[in-house]
């Protein structure tokens, strides 16, 4: 995974547009390089991670986020548990007093790129699991994010970064509260999650930019 990982961004110059997926587990490890604001890592668990060990926000970022040079952008959508940070990005959006979007500080360590842009996409906070399921497709699992992200891009091809953060949000907390039937997205996620979603997607980026105004191109 981590050489697929360096093959990613080996040789990428201006103009490269570049996309990492992960859907599988997540997990963390106690932070002792004390870059983190709650004190753990977050990791990816590849199929060997009983036998290679997990693999850390802090090697994720070294590998995919800070060799990104000038002119080149990174997509990273990571639908995992604990996987808010997974990239060690330094900022996050989260709602103010007013109901808004705004991007915040999230790191003891302010990490860079080499000059380029990463921009991620997760699947919930890094102190809540994300959920996933087979009844979207019938016998492929399904992560509650991905499915919520795909449709989401479907039904407006010119959405911003912060209608799709806020439609993401929103599909998953009208499955809870039962709200809003008639909305697509969540009519499905209520019949699978029965129990409840606790997971909100986050977006964190290398540099903060209007998630309003900035509409989302791969």
């Amino acid at each position: 995974m981590l050489a697929a990982m360096r093959w990613l961004v080996y040789g990428c110059r201006r103009g490269d547009s570049l996309v990492f997926l992960y859907s599988g587990h997540g997990s963390q490890l106690v932070d002792t390089s004390n870059d983190e604001l709650d004190g753990y890592d977050e990791t990816l668990c590849p199929l060997d991670y009983k036998t290679n060990g997990m693999i850390s926000d802090d090697e994720v970022h070294a590998t995919i986020v800070q060799p990104l040079p000038v002119g080149v952008q990174l997509h990273a959508f990571i639908d995992a548990c604990h996987s808010g940070s997974s990239l060690d990005l330094p900022y996050v959006c989260k709602l103010n007093r007013n109901g808004s979007w705004q991007w915040e500080t999230y790191s003891r360590v302010h990490k860079k790129t080499s000059g380029g842009l990463a921009i991620c996409f997760s699947g919930c906070d890094d102190n809540q699991t994300s959920s996933d399921t087979s009844a979207f497709t019938g016998d492929t699992i399904t992560g509650a994010m991905t499915f919520c992200f795909i449709r989401a891009v479907e039904s407006a091809p010119d959405i911003t970064y912060g209608c799709m953060l806020h439609g993401m949000r929103m599909a998953i907390r009208e499955a809870n509260t039962g709200t809003g039937i008639g909305y697509p997205i969540a009519c499905v996620l209520r019949k699978v999650f029965r129990t409840g979603l606790v997971q909100e997607p986050q977006l964190s980026s290398s540099d903060m930019f209007d998630i309003y105004q900035r509409s989302f191109i791969l």
